[in-house]
């Protein structure tokens, strides 16, 4: 398994080096750059042209490429105009946000899909059942906007339940109050992404189970007199699970991921919060950085499913 991890590791280094080059060459082709409309519109061209040439912007693209790997390789990702700040600074701050609201919503959307897909999949065409296709077909015909947007009218402005923005009370001052407060704001954010993240999980477990109580293995272990709680748990569940496994990985980052729409919707200041505002203003060094970070998450969604689909199923090899 190590060598598995460590040659795909090393596989990913071409990889993020070549989706660098695309970014770069995009990046070329968009309109404007960090300054458009962040400087006063009276202001001297000649200054603003002065502005660009010091900051290397009138620099060919690949000699702005080899400076900023240079740069990279030694720690340093650029510098933000907006915030005036460090990259790894600017990014760091929020870092801690996403990755709160992106576990939150991996544990939910788990611990709902999972039991879910099991009780459909094990009591099929029962009423259970169809209740359980009919949240299904719901949650996954509903866009993440228009459920999120839902979320905040019912539960933010009418019920009044959770708060609508931010992800932590300014009222706050305490360590237990500053903790408790983020908990409160995470709530209804990670519910909302949880709800869409396990049509997957319930669809894939649910098919599983019932193609696999059909099988003739289960067949050959009733006829034995096996008992059927024992048949669940130790062959059609194992079996059943593999889909969820080999895609725990890509559920992960895509929850991940997914996080820029409800942090924008929810005002929830995370990396996602930060991403949009980036392209908004423009800002470039940390646009560039993010969509560097989220590709190497899908880089490392694969190997993720990978692992763990070796870990539930030992006779599975992955090179």
């Amino acid at each position: 398994m190590w060598k598995t991890i460590i040659r795909r590791l090393l596989l990913m280094i071409p990889q993020i080096l070549i989706l660098s080059i695309l970014i770069f060459i995009i990046a070329d082709f968009m309109p404007g750059d960090p300054f458009t409309g962040m400087i006063d519109p009276n202001l001297d061209p000649a200054q603003l042209e002065a502005q660009r040439q010091a900051f290397g912007l009138n620099d060919p693209l690949p000699v702005r490429y080899v400076r900023w790997v240079g740069d990279a390789l030694q720690g340093d990702f650029g510098r933000s105009f907006n915030y005036q700040q460090p990259v790894v600074a600017v990014i760091g701050g929020r870092m801690g946000n996403t990755i709160r609201l992106s576990l939150m919503s991996i544990i939910l959307t788990y611990a709902i899909g999972l039991p879910l897909g099991i009780l459909a999949g094990r009591y099929n065409e029962s009423v259970l059942d169809k209740s359980i296709l009919v949240y299904n077909f719901v949650s996954f015909a509903v866009p993440i906007f228009v459920l999120a947007l839902l979320m905040v009218w019912i539960f933010g402005y009418n019920l009044n339940w959770f708060p609508s923005r931010g992800s932590v009370s300014i009222n706050a001052n305490t360590t237990w109050e500053i903790w408790t407060s983020r908990l409160y704001h995470l709530l209804l954010p990670s519910i909302t992404t949880a709800i869409l993240g396990t049509t997957s999980i319930i669809q894939y477990l649910r098919s599983e189970i019932i193609d696999a109580k059909v099988s003739d293995y289960v067949k050959t272990a009733r006829s034995k007199g096996v008992p059927i709680q024992k048949v669940y748990t130790k062959h059609i569940f194992r079996n059943a699970s593999l889909p969820i496994a080999s895609g725990f990985g890509f559920t992960v980052v895509s929850l991940f991921m997914g996080s820029i729409f409800i942090e924008q919707i929810f005002s929830y200041r995370g990396m996602g919060f930060l991403f949009l505002q980036s392209i908004n203003t423009r800002d470039y060094s940390v646009i560039f950085v993010l969509v560097l970070f989220y590709g190497f998450l899908g880089l490392i969604g694969t190997l993720i499913s990978d692992l763990t689909l070796m870990a539930v199923d030992p006779r599975i090899r992955i090179d």
